[in-house]
Formats: structure tokens, C-alpha cells, sequence
């Protein structure tokens, strides 16, 4: 290995990772201030939500405390597919691809029901999917890996696609899977559902007249490079005009997160890393965790 030129690419890739990681920092840095700036002459968030008319129903009580969780992507062997309707199965390392022999009809695209017996007679380890996106002007449907009931949002190593044609029956579907999950360092204590959607108002993402849909609690990437996943709220929020929106907020230190934002920031640094390093050189994952904190 030249190691000069090996050395190059390490500082290269870093250097773009610090870069990444010290605006998240300064992203957070500037909403624990907004935060702080509330004083106790101010009406709470109840009262603020109810003056701009945004309603919510039963938020989840019974969740005060969650470990992060961590994973690995599985590389897909031929001698783990026993998939009867696949006419051809491609394998790009942990990315696998399926074209079926005989298409999989579904009876209602919108219906999530109508894909179980899809994921469950094809997909390798399907009943580990749930229903995310339709996405019908484009024929497909995107389904995420869940991890102890709990969904793994945006998170690509995770995740199923599916493709139909005007018939609407499934011709194709590419499919991502994390393996080994288990919980990583201690329990923490989470902000409440309640503050979660004080953050969002805060940032002024929440317009008037809206309603709250939907609170659940799921995991979303902390560390791109490591596979560890922080516990998230996910907040759905319906407004005025109907239309449909989500929102997602660290449930660990409250912090507002651009999912699909940070995924396409990291991607090239992430595969750049992959082909820099090699397995002699593992990350050390509690150091990532609290570098990111910084």
C-alpha cells in the first residue's frame, strides 16, 4: 500500500467529516439557545399551540427511557436467498436486487395490508419491513426496517423498494438490511413527546390550524460511519390546506433533524471512508457518540 498517498485520502475524508460534524454542532449550539430563551413569563407550550389553534390527541406517556442501538450491513450470500420467484437476483455487496418471475399482484396500492404477503413470500427476512411511502406517480413503495417494533427511519441500509408496472403487480424490488442490533451503552431518558413538539413550534415549524397526527418513537442514524442509531420521535403533522408533513426530533438531547438532508451530506464521505479503509481499522463507537455531542 503506498502510504502516502493512503495517508492523503485519510486526512481528505476527515476533514470533510469535522466539517459535517461542526455544523451539526453549530446547529444544536443555536437551538439549545432558543430553548433557553424562554422565560417563566411566558405561556407554555399547551397554551401557545391552543392560541394558534394546532391540535394534537394522545401523546405517548409510557416511554421515558431508551438505549441508542447499533447494527451492521448484511452482505447478502447467494446461500441466503431461497427466493422460489426470483427470476434473476443481482448482489452488489449489501444492496441486493430482485426481479420476479411471475409479477406479485396487489389489490389496493394505498392499503399497507396489501403488501404483507408480498414481504412475507419474497423478501429475504421480510417481516422486519413496515409500509413508509407510496409513491405512486413513480410505481414504487418504500418500506423500513424496524428494530424491536420500532421503525429505523431513512436509514439506507435498511430498506426495501418496490416496483410495479401499470397492472399495478410488483415486477421488482431492491432491498438493504442491517443485521446484529442491539442495544448500545445504558438506557437514556428522553425528552417528552411535548417538548419534542415544543421544538418544532420553536423553529416555526408548525403552522397554525395544523393537527398533530401522529408521536411514535423510532431510531434514526447519530453516527453515519459507525451504524449507530440515536432513539427519534417522529412527528406527522396534517395542515390547514391538507397537506402531509414529517418531522423528526433526537429524543435524546431534543434536537430537530433533516433526515434525508444528513443521508446525502454523508453519502460520498461514508463510501470514500469504505474504500479508504480496511477491516484491520475499526471505529471506536462511544468516541464517535460523544464526538458528535461537541
Amino acid at each position: 500500500m503506498d502510504w502516502s498517498k493512503s495517508k492523503s485520502i485519510f486526512i481528505v475524508v476527515f476533514l470533510i467529516l469535522d466539517v459535517f460534524l461542526f455544523s451539526l454542532y453549530l446547529n444544536r449550539h443555536t437551538e439549545t439557545q432558543q430553548v433557553q430563551k424562554e422565560t417563566l413569563g411566558e405561556k407554555n407550550i399547551e397554551a401557545r399551540l391552543k392560541d394558534d389553534n394546532i391540535s394534537y390527541g394522545v401523546l405517548p406517556t409510557n416511554i421515558e427511557k431508551a438505549a441508542y442501538i447499533s447494527g451492521k450491513a448484511k452482505n447478502f450470500e447467494d446461500e441466503d436467498l431461497k427466493l422460489g420467484n426470483a427470476e434473476d437476483i443481482f448482489i452488489d455487496k449489501n444492496k441486493l436486487t430482485v426481479t420476479l418471475k411471475e409479477p406479485f399482484e396487489i389489490k389496493n396500492i394505498d392499503e399497507a395490508t396489501s403488501y404483507n404477503e408480498f414481504l412475507k413470500l419474497n423478501v429475504y427476512n421480510g417481516a422486519s419491513y413496515t409500509l413508509w411511502q407510496i409513491d405512486k406517480a413513480n410505481k414504487t413503495a418504500t418500506f423500513f426496517q424496524t428494530a424491536n417494533s420500532r421503525t429505523l427511519y431513512y436509514i439506507r441500509n435498511g430498506l426495501v423498494r418496490v416496483h410495479w408496472n401499470d397492472q399495478n403487480e410488483i415486477i421488482e424490488y431492491e432491498q438493504t438490511l442491517l443485521e446484529d442490533l442491539e442495544s448500545f451503552q445504558e438506557e437514556k431518558v428522553l425528552t417528552t413527546p411535548l417538548n419534542a413538539i415544543q421544538m418544532l413550534y420553536n423553529k416555526g415549524l408548525l403552522a397554525p390550524n395544523s393537527t398533530i397526527t401522529k408521536v411514535n418513537l423510532g431510531y434514526s442514524t447519530l453516527v453515519q460511519l459507525t451504524q449507530v442509531f440515536v432513539p427519534t420521535w417522529e412527528i406527522r403533522v396534517k395542515t390547514e390546506t391538507g397537506e402531509e408533513k414529517e418531522y423528526f426530533v433526537n429524543a435524546v438531547e431534543g434536537v430537530v433533524l433533516d433526515l434525508t438532508l444528513d443521508t446525502s451530506m454523508v453519502e460520498e464521505v461514508e463510501e470514500a471512508v469504505e474504500d479508504a479503509m480496511t477491516n484491520d481499522k475499526e471505529i471506536d463507537l462511544e468516541a464517535e457518540i460523544e464526538k458528535s455531542r461537541e
